[in-house]
């Protein structure tokens, strides 16, 4: 099992260099852009500048600020950073935004006499907002000991701006158990999850599922697709993705100023299929939040869910046991989707404040080294955050139990093609915005499907010539 999950990080190291790689290797090309994961506080950021100011000028030896981008693991950066403070006495705050508000966080945390000296971007597209601010980074460790430059954001100077530190995986999360008991039903479409690997036979089982939902015990064949700010982010987003990254394909680019939209009407066979195979009506989908599909996936009230690896400690320890989560691929009814994989990448790239002073930019450097080579942060790394990382540091034993993990390795296993994180190229957060707004209307029966393509297609155009303005 270590070796397979080795050839996890192996092979999610070669998405940036596939076809339409979708800009996720250096920082010349097109990447997400904000905080689309992140949903809850860690500390109140408007309280940290006074506590950190005061263990700094108490310990004259330079500090660390970490601005967290992922809400999830929150609480085990501050016990992995209180860990590192009793050791060596340098101070390290951890902060983390509040949901959907990294980008808006930042840019006011920066403009604070104590900015964060560590910080992270989701790619080219939001680098470019912060490039000024980053330090280089390539005579760092965490550079040093990267598996490849995919996973380096470098500019065309040969700066090393930002270092990816965790690769996760996303697709339709499911319940192996709730599954079976499906197909031992009379009548069920298929006789074994396996036989799930298109968009068709995907849509004909969770019909078949929630129209005996009762006769199963759960309310829907899906958990809840709530557009709340905690959850839109899996449908304008990562959702979104497979449109994008299909006409990528078939386009023969990476990267592009002008969607077409070529795959839109697939978007919205899925987009209908999660919001009438559910476990809520229409009109409650804008107040639905992430925790409540976790909930509802946790508790064996759903069949499936759509999230990834970061997913498990939401769900872990309730109703559904470890060895019943398995993740299959998003269908949407593409020619040869049965060789579909699962989505591969990172958006999450560490940067380092280069307007900081010396002394924290060393501390900060100091503080990222340990992180990625004492037993403390890999143990961490691999026990409470369950990451998968790019950094060579990460032997054998430092591999995470998470079954999610295990199953986006059984997916490479099985030959499938691995689906690249194009979101990475949209062109802005407002344009996410735009398209979720869409959404959310014609689910609920006060839209209709064209302002979804408008939105898609016209916004990314307006937002990518704004964005890209001198």
């Amino acid at each position: 099992m270590k070796k397979r999950f080795v050839s996890l990080m192996l092979a999610a190291a070669m998405v940036a260099t596939m076809a339409a790689g979708c800009g996720n290797n250096s920082g010349n090309s097109g990447s997400k852009d904000d905080a689309s994961d992140n949903k809850t506080d860690t500390e109140n950021v408007d309280d940290k500048e006074d506590s950190s100011g005061d263990d700094k000028t108490a310990s004259g030896s330079g500090s660390v600020y970490y601005l967290n981008f992922k809400p999830e693991q929150g609480p085990d950066w501050v016990e992995l950073a209180e860990t590192y403070t009793e050791q060596t006495g340098v101070p390290v705050t951890v902060v983390t935004a509040a949901s959907g508000e990294y980008e808006k966080t930042l840019k006011s945390e920066m403009d604070k006499s104590e900015a964060p000296t560590l910080f992270q971007v989701n790619g080219p597209v939001g680098l470019a907002s912060w490039k000024d601010y980053c330090y280089d980074l390539k005579d760092s460790a965490i550079y040093k000991n990267l598996k490849s430059d995919d996973f380096a954001l470098i500019a065309d100077s040969g700066e090393v701006q930002g270092v990816a530190y965790v690769i996760e995986t996303y697709g339709l999360i499911y319940n192996k158990k709730l599954l079976a008991d499906y197909c031992a039903l009379d009548g069920a479409k298929i006789k074994d999850a396996s036989e799930i690997n298109s968009f068709a036979k995907l849509k004909e089982v969770a019909d078949d599922i929630q129209a005996k939902k009762d006769e199963l015990g759960v309310n829907g064949a899906f958990t809840s697709p709530g557009m709340d700010g905690s959850s839109d982010w899996r449908f304008k987003t990562h959702l979104a993705n497979l449109p994008i990254y299909y006409e990528y394909q078939a386009d023969g680019i990476e990267t592009t100023d002008a969607i077409k939209g070529t795959y839109l009407d697939n978007y919205k066979a899925i987009w209908d299929l999660y919001t009438t195979d559910t476990t809520i009506e229409p009109t409650m989908l804008s107040s639905a939040t992430g925790e409540d599909s976790a909930a509802e996936f946790a508790m064996g009230e759903a069949v499936f869910y759509q999230n990834g690896t970061w997913a498990y400690n939401d769900i872990k320890d309730n109703e559904v046991a470890d060895e019943d989560l398995g993740m299959m691929p998003i269908y949407i009814g593409v020619d040869g989707e049965e060789n579909q994989g699962l989505c591969t990448g990172s958006e999450n790239y560490w940067c380092v404040n280069k307007n900081a002073s010396q002394e924290d930019i060393d501390a900060t450097l100091a503080f990222l080294e340990w992180v990625i080579t004492s037993d403390e942060g890999r143990t961490a790394f691999r026990d409470k955050m369950g990451f998968v990382t790019p950094f060579t540091t990460f032997g054998d034993d430092y591999q995470p139990s998470n079954p999610l993990v295990a199953a986006a390795q059984e997916d490479i296993d099985a030959g499938h093609k691995t689906v690249a994180w194009c979101f990475t190229t949209m062109p802005s957060e407002e344009w996410k915005n735009g398209v979720g707004s869409a959404l959310l209307e014609y689910a609920q029966g006060t839209g209709e499907w064209d302002t979804v393509v408008e939105k898609f297609v016209d916004g990314w155009a307006t937002e990518y010539k704004a964005a890209n303005e001198e």
